[in-house]
């Protein structure tokens, strides 16, 4: 069976405590948690309602913007990160999403040198408490304020270069199966990814991401999900549809359409 999660994202306008009720009921395995949603509720009472419905936590959502590109110093974003690194050792979130940064205003060289410092020393933090850091690549049609990473290879060279196992990446379908290049990637990433998320799209994202339910785009989610499996990847399913494409669906419909979804996958499979 998958392990399936969903992003808080996902259900942006819910409280903490609705996303965390909504998704038990839903059968959800996980939770990815979005940040400010749970600094809103409360850290310990967040974590007592997670325990008490019984859901893991697939990610924490997110670190980053070393470069600048949100309005905060390198210090200031690196302090954070480590913050949130401890943060998500003490609530038992397997994974921490990383964002780069936009390039703003930098070489792509002092990019690279901003961003290889950052996570030299984040690995090695997450490493002591038992963390996994995730660099998540964007499309380049949404990516220009928040990552100046867009490729699977980019990714690998900055893995590469810290080498430290807890160091790897997401694979969000939304942003690199679009492009059917990247697909020939798959098996061979698997020791890399700590998290994938299921995303769909009709057409390629311009300045904003547009996600659809998922099936209803150009994604071919079953079989990268297939293709995931049959390659020996554990880790989490999170499911994350945001967009104009379905703001006016209710929430509790774009859950069970994911639910069925992904089951019906499954069965195929078997």
């Amino acid at each position: 069976m998958l392990r399936l999660s969903v992003s808080e994202l996902s259900t942006y306008r819910w409280s903490f405590e609705e996303d965390v009720l909504h998704y038990h009921h839903a059968g959800f395995e996980a939770i990815g948690i979005w940040r400010p949603k749970l600094s809103d509720y409360g850290e310990e009472k967040g974590v007592e309602l997670i325990h008490e419905h019984d859901l893991k936590i697939s990610s924490l959502q997110w670190i980053g913007g070393f470069t600048g590109s949100d309005g905060r110093s390198y210090r200031d974003s690196l302090h954070d990160a480590l913050d949130t690194i401890q943060l998500a050792a003490d609530i038992g979130a397997e994974t921490v999403v990383v964002l780069a940064g936009g390039r703003s205003g930098h070489t792509k060289n002092h990019a690279n040198r901003i961003l290889s410092t950052a996570l030299k020393e984040l690995s090695e933090a997450a490493q002591a408490v038992g963390v996994h850091l995730a660099l998540e690549p964007m499309h380049v049609g949404c990516s220009y304020d928040w990552s100046f990473l867009n490729t699977i290879p980019q990714c690998l060279d900055f893995i590469a270069a810290i080498n430290n196992p807890n160091l790897g990446l997401v694979f969000d379908c939304y942003h690199l199966a679009q492009d059917l290049t990247s697909l020939p990637w798959l098996e061979s990433i698997v020791p890399y990814v700590r998290l994938v998320q299921l995303g769909d799209a009709k057409h390629a994202p311009v300045g904003e991401q547009n996600r659809c339910l998922l099936g209803h785009g150009r994604v071919p989610l079953a079989n990268i999900v297939s293709t995931f499996q049959s390659a020996g990847y554990q880790g989490f399913y999170e499911i994350e549809i945001v967009g104009q494409e379905v703001e006016h669906l209710k929430y509790e419909q774009i859950l069970g359409q994911a639910k069925q979804v992904t089951h019906d996958w499954q069965m195929t499979g078997e």
